[in-house]
Formats: structure tokens, sequence, C-alpha cells
């Protein structure tokens, strides 16, 4: 076994060009003995630690000045070996990453065969050049693909959770899982499993919308394909949960306001999301930067834990959000001084200081007795099982030509196509002008029809220009040059330059107009930007960027010169079809009222023109659903569909009511349901069958979503709860049994005591096509 395990080392170092001497890899003391338990291997080397070295497990430094590009070739940086000697650093977190923040761009950032080249050479230098070798952990930011140049680029949360499609999202995982793994990565920021109840928040492109379940079916399939905790796979990545906890309900939709939500509300809507994604398998938590009920989540015993460890068994690690330790101290200023706010993160179940800086106060901490050195050891050691779990000690290092020629692979590119097509999200379609036939003169309008980083969303690397497809790619690869004419006519938010006049002319001598107009959240170099990377809204440039991580609204309305664009495109009475790129939901009520048809498809990644013009000219069929409601003012704000009892009633000004409603969406086609039954397997648990048909003249897909109410309580309920849904295909005229099982897990609720129970009584079972369109109903009585 011992010689089989020598040879494979022996091969590794070969086959990356690692020079080293074979001799340092044997295993000559416990730690390094891969046939040792797991166990056996972190106490060991935990007993061989200095008290520097230990805390030096715990910090994620930022990683992109740690490398040096020199021809093709990568090396550690000089200031990469100051801080291994100063620090000892385990971790590194954004050593691939490239935008504006970092100034790393196309011709200074990492390719995926530089990025494993680097990779190795960090590896290398920790491994051949510290007392003990323990290998670094790279953790990259992944919520809806590697932020890194030259990986796939799918939609944003928002857009994934438009799909309603687990399946679809666990291959997604799978694909961002490998493409961080085959570069040198290992841990996976994302998902984002944050309730977006306020569309103000900067960040509700990141989530999966607002409702738990939804959120939770996701976020689970997400983990799944990232492994599943698995990490003995060599594609599987410790999934990070972000942000822990209630952070997208912050205070005035402003981001790292306090949030505000009693206990049971935490209970019942904001912990199930983790909840299930951390039974999937996900072996990291973020922190966040809100605080609630007057303590910061960064420095919340009772949730990290007392709930996380203690009561959910957690078995991974705790990470701070970046620098929200020294928030501690310095914006929530509940902490005097730094190490106090260190002392007081590691004591509520912080293990990774995420920004390396906070955590080099431990050391005073332990050795004048205010930090325990059990405490200290129990974070290392979870660090370390982790480390050896994945295998790093003995496979360290990655193939560059594997990762050249396989990340953003063909199937890759096919799959971020089909999750934009999946997502898109059809909201009006007047006198079935769509799908437009493939003969009519088009004119194609507005700031985000040729707009290829306002496809992207946030957290998102730059990439080469042919790699990204806009609408106007997508509308020519279906059309003839001459059929197709474009006119950007304003930006998103500079009101200076415009071209309405070339873009009502373009439009006067077109068939039909599609207007593409929204937000956007791509960076560029002119904008500032905080030491968290969040963006900083100024008044001295007026980039497009109107949403991402800072750029908080405090309206819905188009910005720019948007509106008065789509105003005079109207007036030319041309059928008019309105395609939102957006990261937030956008005030639609014009739209709703004056456009022909009105399509939402969020940030659609590196294929979404490609996948809007497969839905505009009918090679798809669109069956994307709302995971948020849309607001007709942000006066209604907070919206969400599963608000508790009493029923809203209207509004002096207008109706209480959604514009569009959580779960809508059309389709080309028709869907009839039918013949509901109901039967009982067990005393608190029951088969609901129906049957649905396509009606219509196009083969579709249809999503069936099933809604429960629990008419009498101890504690006050939802109006509605979605508990199940499902999204299947039928061709024209064909039906199908869709069967869903209701357990004692949807009955429950969280009662006065806060313990979950199932109270006996009748509930409500609603099934239909969007929260607002109810087909079929029934009751069921649990005694």
């Amino acid at each position: 076994m011992l010689n089989r395990i020598c040879k494979s080392l022996l091969f590794t170092a070969m086959m990356t060009g690692v020079a080293y001497s074979f001799a340092q890899q044997l295993p000559a003391v416990t730690y390094k003995n891969p046939t040792l338990p797991v166990e056996t291997r972190v106490a060991d080397l935990l007993s061989r630690m200095t008290l520097e070295e230990k805390v030096g497990q715990l910090l994620c430094p930022l990683g992109w000045e740690m490398y040096e590009i020199k021809r093709n070739d990568v090396f550690p940086s000089d200031k990469f070996k100051q801080l291994i000697k100063d620090r000892k650093a385990g971790m590194l977190w954004a050593t691939y990453r490239a935008d504006p923040w970092t100034k790393k761009t196309l011709s200074t950032g990492l390719n995926p065969a530089l990025a494993t080249k680097a990779g190795n050479a960090l590896q290398r230098y920790v491994i051949e050049n510290t007392r003990l070798g323990i290998p670094l952990f790279l953790a990259e930011e992944a919520p809806h693909g590697h932020m890194a140049i030259g990986a796939t680029v799918f939609p944003t949360g928002i857009g994934m959770a438009a799909t309603w499609s687990p399946q679809l999202i666990r291959e997604v995982g799978k694909a961002i899982g490998k493409e961080i793994r085959l570069q040198g990565g290992h841990i996976s920021y994302g998902p984002v499993l944050d309730l977006a109840r306020d569309p103000r928040w900067s960040r509700v492109e990141e989530t999966f919308g607002e409702d738990p379940v939804l959120t939770g079916e996701i976020g689970k399939a997400m983990v799944e394909g990232l492994g599943g905790g698995d990490l003995s796979h060599p594609y599987s990545t410790l999934a990070t949960l972000k942000h822990f906890l209630a952070y997208g309900i912050s205070e005035s939709g402003q981001n790292g306001n306090p949030s505000f939500a009693g206990i049971r509300e935490l209970h019942e809507n904001f912990l199930p999301p983790f909840r299930q994604a951390i039974d999937a398998g996900a072996l990291s938590v973020m922190t966040s930067y809100n605080s609630m009920d007057g303590v910061p989540c960064t420095a919340n015993h009772s949730l990290l834990t007392e709930l996380l460890r203690n009561e959910w068994k957690f078995r991974g690690i705790v990470v701070s959000d970046l620098y929200s330790i020294e928030g501690i101290h310095q914006s929530h200023f509940v902490a005097p001084t730094m190490e106090e706010a260190t002392i007081l993160a590691l004591s509520a179940g912080v293990d990774v200081d995420l920004g390396g800086d906070a955590y080099m106060n431990l050391m005073n901490a332990v050795n004048t007795g205010r930090i325990s050195k059990t405490a200290l050891d129990a974070s290392v050691a979870r660090v370390l099982r982790l480390k050896f779990e994945m295998g790093l000690f003995e496979n360290p290092y990655v193939d560059p030509e594997k990762a050249k020629k396989e990340v953003r692979s063909e199937e890759s590119v096919t799959l971020a196509r089909r999750v934009a097509q999946a997502s898109i999200t059809l909201l009006k379609n007047e006198h079935s002008l769509l799908p437009l036939n493939k003969n009519r003169k088009v004119a194609l309008i507005g700031p985000n029809a040729d707009n290829r980083y306002n496809m992207l969303g946030d957290y998102t690397a730059p990439q080469e220009e042919e790699n990204i497809k806009t609408v106007l790619d997508g509308i020519r690869a279906k059309l003839s040059s001459s059929q197709v004419e474009y006119v950007k006519g304003c930006s998103i938010r500079d009101t200076v330059t415009t071209d309405i006049e070339q873009a009502v002319a373009a439009a006067q001598r077109s068939e039909v107009i599609i207007a593409v107009v929204g937000g956007s959240s791509a960076r560029d170099f002119k904008t500032s930007y905080k030491e968290t990377g969040a963006a900083i809204a100024d008044e001295k440039t007026i980039s497009d960027m109107e949403c991402g991580e800072g750029f908080d609204r405090a309206t819905l309305s188009l910005l720019g010169k948007q509106q008065e664009l789509l105003k005079a495109l109207k007036a030319t009475g041309k059928p008019l079809i309105v395609v939102y790129i957006e990261g937030r939901p956008l005030d639609k009520n014009w739209a709703s009222e004056n456009a022909d048809a009105v399509l939402t498809a969020y940030y659609p990644g590196q294929e979404g023109g490609i996948a809007i013009a497969d839905v505009l000219f009918g090679d798809f069929n669109p069956a994307g659903r709302l995971p948020f409601s849309v607001p007709r003012s942000v006066g209604q704000i907070p919206l969400y569909y599963n608000k508790k009892a009493p029923q809203s009633h209207d509004y002096v000004e207008m109706s209480a009511s959604p514009l569009y409603p959580f779960g809508y969406g059309l389709s080309y086609t028709s869907f009839d349901y039918s013949d509901l039954h109901l039967s009982a397997l067990m005393p608190r648990s029951f088969e609901i069958s129906f049957k649905v048909r396509n009606t219509g003249k196009y083969d579709g897909e249809e999503v069936a979503q099933l809604y429960l109410r629990d008419e009498y309580a101890s504690v006050v309920q939802p109006l509605k709860q979605l508990k199940h849904f499902a999204r299947f295909y039928l061709k024209r005229g064909e039906e199908r049994e869709v069967k869903f099982i209701l357990s004692e897990e949807d009955f429950s609720l969280v009662d006065r005591n806060l313990k979950k129970i199932v109270e006996p009584g009748t509930f409500q079972i609603m099934i239909g096509a969007a929260s607002n369109d109810i087909r079929l109903q029934t009751k069921v009585e649990i005694k």
C-alpha cells in the first residue's frame, strides 16, 4: 500500500513539473501517513504546531497580490513569501479573481492555465518552505460561476431560481465545482441563501428570491452539484453558504444595515434554506455584515454555536465575511478594541478570518488567557480536518493542460445557454405577438441590447468579448443583416449622451421594436470601491452600474433616459417588445400597460443573448417563473407573497397586490389542470396527484406549484406557503400525471415555545401555475 502511495506521489510530481525531493513526501510522521484515520492525523499535526502556526491556519488574506506572472509562468510574489514568514497563513481568498477592484485585467490576470500554475507555485512554496508543510486552502468566489478569467459565466442567482429547476442547477454546481478544482481552488463562496424581500437592496441578484422553499431546493441542488460534502471526489468543493443570517432584509434596503425579524420568523423562513443546504453537504458558512437585535452576526454565539454547531451538528467551518470581524469594532461599535472584537468572534464560533488581519490579535489573547487554547485548537482542527479529507497533503497540485482544455468546455457553455433559456420569464404577450416570425424587419434598441458586461452581473471576472453573447449577437444569428437595425438610444444612467432620435427613426423603418432596457452590475475602472469590494455610488462618474454589492436604490424606476426612450418608441405605433436585463425587480408599470410584450431575463450570463433570441423567435418556449414579487411601488416594500394573516387591504392610491406575483410566468402554449386526488399514506402523510394537459399550439414546459394554508393555528401562519413544485415538458396535446408527497414536515409550524410541531386541524391545499393562479383546491384534516 505504501509503495503504491509513493508511486502516486512521484507521478503527481512529474505531471505538474514539481521539483522537490521525493523523500520529502514519505509519511515519516503520523500526520503525513494517508493510511491513518483523519482524526489521528489532525491530532498529531495539532500537537506539533506552535501558537503562531495555529493562528495562521485561521487567516484567509486577499490572494490576488500573492503571485507574479513572468512570461508563461507564475511565481510566488515577495508579498506572499513575507506573508508566510510573518503570518504563516493557511488560506488565501480570491487568488484568481480579476475585476476593477483587484485591478486584474485580461492582460494582467490569470487565465485557466496560468491559474493552475499560480496555485501550484503557492502550494509548492508553503510545502517546501514551512516547517510542517501544510498545504493551502484557496477560496474562490463562485455564486454563478468561478469568478476568474476564462471560466463559464452562468445566470446570476435570481436567474437560476427563475428556472424553478433543481435538476438544472445541480448540473450548474457540478460545472462550477469542476472548473474551480481544475484550476487548483478548493472552497467555493456560494450559493447565496439570503431571502430577498426588499428589491432596493443591491444584492437581490445574488439570491434565489423571496421564498424559503424555492431557495432551499435550489440551494440544496447547487450544494449537491458542488460535491455534497464528499471531499474525496476530485471536483468537490467546500460550498460556502452566504450570508448567516437575514442579511437580505436590511433596514431601508441598505447593504449591511441592521435586520429586524422575530426569532420565530427566523426559524420559519430564514433558517430552513441553510439547514437544507447543510444537510445536503455544505461544509462552510459565511457570517453577514448586519446585526440582529443588537448583536452583530459575526459575534452571535446563539446562532453560530448554540444553533449551528450544537443543534444542527454542523461539522464544517464558519468564515467571517470580508473584514466583518473588524466591523464588530469599527462599524457596530460593540467592541472597544480590535482584540476584543477578535475575542467576540472566535468565542461566538467564527473559525476563519476573511481578510486575515483581525485574528492576528488571537496570539496575545491566548497568551493573556482571554481566549483558551482549547477554543483556538477546536477551530484549527476543523480547518485541518477538511484539508486532510480533501487529500491536499497527498495531492496538492493540478494539471495546467487539463485546466486549459476543460475549463469553459463546450458542455459548460451549452449548459449556460440552457439555464439562461430556462430562466427567461414572459410577463406579457398581448395578442400573441411572440414568438416573432423570422421574416420580419426588427429595430433593436436600448442600452442593454449590445452591452456585453451588462449581461453578466456582479461577481464576474473580465472575459474575452467573443465569449459573451449579447441580444444583438443572438438576433443576428437568427436573421439576415438587412432585417436588423440596431441603435443604442441611451445609457443606463447617463443622461448626457443619447441618440433617441436615431432610435425612433430606426423604429419607424422596422416592423417590430425590441427594446432592451434595465440595469447593470458591471463594474468599471472608474468606480470607487470599499475595502470589502462593495462599490461606492458617487456623483463624479456615471457608469451603468445601478445594482450589485453597495448599489442600493431608493426607487425602482428605470434610470437615465430609458423611460423617455420607451415612450418615444411607443409613439411610433409599431409593436413594442420590452426586455429587461436586471438584477432586481424594476418598476414595470409603464411597460405592463403600454408594451405589447414584456420579458425579464435577469442577468442571463455569457449565453444570455442567444437564449433571449431563442425565446423571442420561438426556438425555445419560455417557462421561467418569478422567484420574487414585482411591486407596483416602493411604497409597498417589503412585499412578498407568503405574508402572515390578516389579508392585505388596498392603499388609498393603488392596489396592495403586486404588479406580477411570485411564481408567475407565461408560455406560448396553455395548460389545463384536472383530476385532483388525495390519498393518505400515513396519518400525517398524503399523496396528491393531478393531471396537466398541454392544450395550446406549442410544445412547452409548465411549472406546477403546490401551496398550503393552515386554517387555524396557535401562532399566526402565512395565508399561502409554497411547499412543492415541479417543472416538466409536455408536447402539445400531451397529458401527464403529477404527484407530490405532503409529509409531516410540510404541515409543521414553529409553536410558541419555538418547537417544531404538527398541530391538528384543517389545511387548504392549492395547486396552480402561480401563487395567484390556483387551478385546483382541496382540504385535508390532520388528526
